[in-house]
């Protein structure tokens, strides 16, 4: 045999031999379970999951407009923040000339309220029962955060800061409140 015959006779089994491997992988990635199978899988997998309802970043910008506007027009400097129900900063507004505390204590304003899913001054009075409650990292039980609610689960929380009492600050996280629809 010369050597072209060679290489087109080894050429034409190793065609061969891939088809029949690619045949074979072919085959084995089918299917194997039926799909009543799959259906009782699915049903089992859906009591492992558990959905939730979280603000649009468009909504949580929305609010938080609301709040800072209401703040502007009482000539009012405050930092508003958004948080979602796990206390995640979704948005952050500044205020022209709000102080710099005010930006920390807003977040945390709005992670108390969502936590406990109260506004941060009825949280304030249970303090008397519960004084260590104020030990509790990234919490701070002043006036001024109040959560959104779905359904009476609490979704998100506003918090503002800056203006010269809580009183204030949670008349303007309200604010935000209502432009949801709440």
């Amino acid at each position: 045999m010369n050597t072209r015959t060679r290489v087109l006779t080894g050429a034409a089994l190793v065609v061969a031999l891939g088809a029949g491997t690619f045949g074979a992988v072919t085959a084995s990635a089918a299917p194997s379970a039926p799909a009543a199978t799959n259906a009782t899988a699915k049903k089992s997998d859906e009591r492992n999951f558990t959905t939730s309802t979280h603000l649009t970043i468009d909504a949580a910008t929305r609010a938080a407009q609301a709040a800072l506007n209401a703040a502007e027009k009482e000539n009012q400097r405050v930092t508003v923040a958004v948080v979602d129900r796990n206390g995640n900063t979704i948005v952050t507004l500044r205020g022209d000339g709000a102080g710099p505390q005010s930006y920390e204590s807003a977040q945390r304003k709005a992670f108390t309220a969502v936590s406990w899913n109260a506004p941060t001054s009825v949280l304030v009075g249970r303090l008397a029962q519960a004084p260590n409650l104020k030990d509790i990292p990234g919490t701070l039980f002043l006036g001024g955060g109040t959560p959104v609610q779905a359904k009476g689960a609490p979704v998100a929380g506003i918090g503002v800061a800056g203006a010269p009492s809580g009183d204030l600050d949670e008349k303007y996280a309200k604010a935000g409140v209502e432009a949801l629809g709440n």
